[in-house]
């Protein structure tokens, strides 16, 4: 049985991975992770990320985020490395768990890089489409839950974190064109991208996230028998 690739995203500060580890403990708390696996639906429940979601995108994830040097990266030299390291995420980490039946909550996908580097950085978009099936061999999330929050209050929130990467350093009008990319994507791809009102608390963040994820466990797994079982 082919597991299911749940994917987080949004703008900086939007509190993404803040929400993915809080959407895997609830998974285990809850007992949807003992209920999935005793069923056979679910064979374990994973995290990722990208960039650096194997040992070898740990390398390229330094290169891409660290602080700026006197030599600036090129937008499609960044846009290439994002690539690449997707491509050994996807085979040497994603497909192979998903195969075993794996549920993989993932931070970011091949929509930050339509984000990112076509709506922040100007690249063409047809291009970076042609890129992520090359990097990805065709394989697309099964659910992307995307946090919705203004760019201007996630960079806010970021900086008082203290120490911003390569990244977040970017200006305001960059990480706006971002947010307008994550708006078009939604719009796009309704049936795989759901909003998430990202401005509430994070519990009520992670209240929405629950109730989406129990409504997509009843479509795959019918499991709207199950409840009364956790």
């Amino acid at each position: 049985m082919r597991g299911k690739l749940i994917v987080f995203e949004g703008v900086e500060g939007c509190g993404k991975t803040t929400q993915l580890q809080r959407s895997q403990q609830w998974l285990v708390d809850s007992g949807w992770q003992s209920l999935l696996q005793a069923k056979g639906y679910v064979q374990q429940i994973i995290t990722t990320r990208e960039p650096g979601g194997t040992e070898l995108g740990s390398k390229v994830r330094h290169l891409l985020l660290e602080q700026p040097t006197a030599e600036m990266m090129q937008s499609r030299t960044e846009l290439l490395l994002y690539a690449a390291d997707r491509a050994q995420h996807v085979d040497g980490y994603l497909t192979p768990h998903l195969s075993q039946g794996a549920l993989i909550l993932c931070d970011r996908y091949t929509d930050s890089t339509i984000a990112y580097q076509g709506y922040g950085r100007g690249i063409d978009l047809s291009l970076i489409t042609q890129l992520n099936d090359i990097a990805t061999s065709g394989l697309q999330s099964d659910l992307t839950l995307w946090l919705d929050l203004d760019a201007a209050t996630g960079l806010a929130r970021t900086r008082q974190r203290g120490s911003i990467d390569r990244i977040e350093q970017a200006d305001l009008s960059f990480h706006q064109r971002v947010q307008q990319g994550f708006t078009a994507l939604a719009q796009c791809h309704p049936q795989r991208i759901t909003r998430i009102d990202a401005t509430l608390t994070e519990t009520e963040v992670a209240e929405q996230i629950q109730a989406v994820l129990g409504q997509r466990f009843a479509q795959w797994y019918g499991t709207e028998r199950l409840e009364d079982e956790r």
